[in-house]
């Protein structure tokens, strides 16, 4: 099956239910995955598309919008700010994982209530064969003239029929330099410190691929292999020498862990260890480092639901979002970049904090690669499942 080749949805109603309380930006096999990507993946191809959903013609906004997004990756003041000048009043719900969001649109069969989503890219090509994103009316949302090209026109959606970035980010490390006192650089740095100095006070995220990413980039192997040979190595690796030193699987620990120093090496996602770094009443101690050789790029994007009951508002809120100060006043609350024109050096321009944690130069970009959905997804979550019981073990 091809990287951006559309897959058939097919997830279990039980996978819709309630996550954990706590429910911030990402996961991109995390949660619901466990319990549903082998019916996720269960066939591909399939069936034609159906025939186009009316949505939005510009004309009076709806009285209310609903947006379903990861949580708390949006300034509120933004959120109160639209509803104040357009009118429609914002109700927002969380989800921990893209499964989980794919689940609670096909389980309610076009009845969601949803008007905009935030998938991420990688799934973006099965929504859309399976009739569950609107095709965007562009007129109505001038703005998206201030994206950088270079975050458009992705491989999952390259006219921006369906999606527009809402916002990208990578994978890397932190670790307490008053415990490890060397300077770490690569995902093999990591590697020996987990089993050295940082032994049983490693934290991995609480996702499949980065999990197997941490073997797969310190070896220059390819993160979306799917070659089962390397997957079995994979395996040995994290099963027998580095699960034994892990101490938690923790997505967020930006959210208590980095403040309460729960751990002194964690795997972390740039605008999760920047918030946690803000926060931590010893910031100077910690190290963010974005790890050689290789690690990964996600982009998260704005996208309406097919069933939309408020596709005007949903176009409305998408062309505000994409203002240039409002997209500014965004990176600084959630500590991604949102992929909009200038944006940088917008936030030199305002002192932004931590910016090394932001933004990346060209080398740096050079190293993020995106991740795919392919057959080796289910084998992938098999080898996360034995790595967290070895681990608890």
């Amino acid at each position: 099956m091809a990287p951006n080749e559309p897959i058939n949805i097919l997830v279990p109603r039980s996978m819709a239910g309630p996550l954990q309380s706590r429910l911030s930006r990402r996961g991109f096999l995390s949660l619901g995955a466990l319990a549903g990507s082998a019916a996720f993946l269960a066939a591909c191809g399939g069936g034609e598309k159906s025939e186009e959903v009316a949505g939005a013609v510009g004309g009076d906004l709806e009285d209310a919008l609903s947006i379903y997004s990861w949580g708390d990756y949006d300034d509120p003041e933004l959120l109160d700010l639209f509803s104040a000048e357009k009118g429609p009043a914002i109700t927002m719900d969380s989800f921990g994982s893209n499964e989980e969001l794919i689940a609670k649109l096909t389980a309610a069969k076009g009845t969601s209530g949803y008007d905009i989503i935030v998938p991420t890219g990688p799934y973006i090509p099965s929504l859309v064969h399976n009739n569950l994103l609107m095709k965007l009316n562009k007129d109505l949302i001038p703005n998206i003239e201030h994206m950088d090209d270079a975050y458009l026109k992705r491989s999952w959606d390259p006219t921006n029929d369906y999606s527009i970035c809402k916002a990208w980010g990578t994978t890397g490390m932190i670790y307490d330099t008053t415990v490890i006192g060397r300077e770490l650089k690569t995902w093999n740095d990591f590697i020996d410190a987990a089993q050295n100095e940082a032994s049983g006070k490693t934290s991995l995220l609480d996702d499949p691929h980065d999990i197997l990413g941490i073997y797969f980039w310190a070896n220059g192997i390819d993160w979306n292999t799917t070659d089962e040979d390397e997957i079995a190595a994979c395996e040995k690796f994290l099963v027998e020498e580095l699960a034994p030193h892990i101490q938690a699987f923790d997505s967020y620990p930006g959210g208590a862990a980095i403040q309460q120093s729960s751990h002194v090496l964690m795997q972390v996602w740039n605008g999760d260890a920047r918030l946690g770094i803000m926060e931590s009443s010893d910031p100077d101690k910690w190290q963010w480092v974005l790890p050689g050789p290789a690690t990964e790029l996600w982009m998260d994007n704005w996208a309406i639901s097919a069933d939309a009951p408020h596709p005007e508002a949903a176009h409305a809120f998408i062309n505000f979002i994409l203002d240039p100060d409002n997209q500014l006043t965004n990176t600084d609350y959630i500590g991604y970049h949102t992929g909009a024109k200038d944006i940088e050096q917008s936030a030199r321009d305002a002192d932004f904090e931590r910016l090394d944690m932001i933004f990346f130069d060209d080398d740096q970009l050079t190293t993020m690669h995106d991740g795919e959905l392919n057959d080796a997804q289910d084998r992938k979550v098999d080898v996360y499942n034995k790595v967290k019981a070895a681990a608890s073990a």
